[in-house]
């Protein structure tokens, strides 16, 4: 085995150091300034671009061919345009839409939809296994709702007795 898999040089090292805390401290100070919404992952675009700053920051960290400077204004690009979608589809209905989708009913009062399940590419099993994790002993009928939400998770609301529904007064 060559030894520069495992240790290639204190260069390598202290730049991973220096270079690491800093990206590090202006990730840091960059979060602050553009607020929690650059880190929430409220749909599939926050997701990705979440994903995308921390892989932006781990090829600041491991790649010699990638500068400070130039990972500092790929980060900052980033959160600029996650800043810049939140503001543009909180004031407008049509790029909130074009954007984000919305949640997705999947199972209703006990009853799974086929047609909902299809679109969402969701199976029969996965829902079992969605009612499974949130402790429902796979009783879809003890379940009020199924919903996939647009950050991909997934809602489990209990079923409420029916409407008028009134215990017998015992007397």
């Amino acid at each position: 085995m060559s030894s520069d898999i495992l240790f290639q040089g204190w260069s390598g090292v202290g730049r991973v150091l220096i270079v690491g805390t800093l990206a590090y401290v202006y990730l840091i100070l960059l979060l602050r300034v553009t607020g929690k919404r650059t880190l929430a992952k409220l749909n599939a675009f926050d997701l990705v671009v979440t994903v995308a700053i921390g892989s932006t920051l781990a090829t600041i960290l491991l790649s010699n061919s990638v500068g400070l400077t130039e990972g500092v204004t790929a980060l900052t690009l980033l959160a600029g345009l996650q800043y810049v979608v939140a503001f543009l589809s909180v004031r407008s209905q049509g790029f909130a839409r074009l954007v984000r989708s919305e949640p997705t009913l999947l199972l209703r009062d006990g009853e799974p939809l086929p047609d909902a399940m299809r679109r969402a590419r969701v199976t029969h099993e996965e829902l079992m296994t969605v009612l499974r994790s949130h402790g429902r002993r796979s009783r879809p009928e003890e379940v009020g709702a199924i919903i996939l939400e647009s950050d991909g998770s997934f809602s489990v609301l209990e079923r409420q007795p029916a409407r008028g529904y009134r215990e017998k007064a015992q007397g």
